[in-house]
C-alpha cells in the first residue's frame, strides 16, 4: 500500500497505534498520558479497552466519547494530534497533570490554561515560534461551566511546556521559570494546542496540579503521586467526561475560525 499524503498515513497509523478502527472513535476525544484514566473510563462505561500492548490505549462509550492514552511528552502529543486528523473529531480535551509554580496553584487544584509557552521545541515543526499556543475558547467555556456547576474553583494562567523531564535539580532553569510568571509546567499542553491549531482541531486542556517542584520537598515522588491519584484523579476524569459529553449533547460548534 502506497501512502503519500499525511491523511493516508494518519488513517493507516491511528488504528495501528491504538488497536481501534477509525469509525469506532467518537466525535469527542479525551486525551491523557495515564493508563489508569483509560481503565477507569472503560470500567465505568463497560466498554472495550483497546490497544493493550500497543503504543496507545483507547476506549469509546456508547454516547460517542472516546479516551486515548497517548503516552508522555510533546512528541507523543504531536503524534496523536496528527493521527486524529484521520477522524477529525469535533473537540479534544487533554486531561494532564502539571507542576504548580505558584502558591496560588497548590496540589489538587485544577488549571484551565489561557495559553502555553512553547518551550518543548516539537511545536516548532508545525508553526513559526511567533504563533501563540492557545486553546479553543468555547471548549474551555464548557469545561469552566462544568467545574462551576460542581461548586468548585479553578485557576487560569500560562503554562510552560518543556521537553525536559528531569529539570528539578537545575537552579538556573527554576529561576528562569519564576521570571516567566507561569502558573504551572508540563510536557504536552503547548504541543496539543499548536498541533491542534495546525490540524484545525478544536482543543483544550484541564490540568491537575500534582506537585510543587519549586517548593521545599515539593518534587513528585512515588508516594506523593499515589496520594494525588487516590484523592483527585476520579474527579479530574469526571469533569472531563461531563464537559465533553455536554458539548456533544448540545451540539454546539466549538471550532475556531482560522487566524
Amino acid at each position: 500500500m502506497s501512502m503519500k499524503t499525511k491523511l493516508e498515513i494518519a488513517k493507516n497509523w491511528l488504528p495501528r497505534y491504538t488497536g481501534t478502527k477509525i469509525d469506532d472513535f467518537g466525535d469527542y476525544i479525551l486525551l491523557t498520558n495515564f493508563g489508569n484514566y483509560v481503565e477507569k473510563f472503560a470500567d465505568r462505561f463497560n466498554c472495550n479497552l483497546n490497544g493493550i500492548g500497543r503504543p496507545m490505549q483507547a476506549a469509546t462509550n456508547s454516547s460517542g466519547l472516546s479516551i486515548i492514552n497517548f503516552g508522555m511528552g510533546s512528541p507523543n502529543a504531536a503524534t496523536i494530534m496528527d493521527l486524529l486528523t484521520a477522524r477529525q473529531p469535533e473537540g479534544v480535551l487533554f486531561l494532564g497533570k502539571c507542576g504548580g509554580l505558584k502558591k496560588t496553584a497548590d496540589i489538587g487544584h485544577f488549571i484551565l490554561p489561557i495559553a502555553a509557552i512553547r518551550g518543548e521545541g516539537t511545536s516548532n515543526d508545525y508553526l513559526p515560534e511567533e504563533v501563540p499556543a492557545l486553546p479553543s475558547f468555547k471548549l474551555h467555556k464548557f469545561v469552566s461551566d462544568k467545574i462551576c456547576s460542581h461548586n468548585m474553583e479553578y485557576r487560569t494562567g500560562v503554562v510552560y511546556t518543556t521537553n525536559r523531564r528531569v529539570w528539578e535539580w537545575d537552579s538556573d532553569f527554576k529561576e528562569y521559570l519564576q521570571s516567566l510568571s507561569t502558573i504551572a509546567i508540563d510536557m504536552e499542553t503547548a504541543t496539543v494546542f499548536i498541533v491542534g491549531h495546525a490540524n484545525q482541531i478544536a482543543r483544550g486542556a484541564l490540568l491537575l496540579v500534582s506537585d510543587m517542584p519549586l517548593m521545599p520537598d515539593g518534587i513528585k515522588t512515588e508516594e506523593s503521586d499515589k496520594k494525588v491519584t487516590s484523592q483527585y484523579v476520579d474527579l479530574h476524569l469526571e469533569l472531563g467526561i461531563e464537559a465533553m459529553t455536554e458539548i456533544g449533547i448540545k451540539g454546539e460548534k466549538i471550532k475556531h475560525f482560522q487566524y
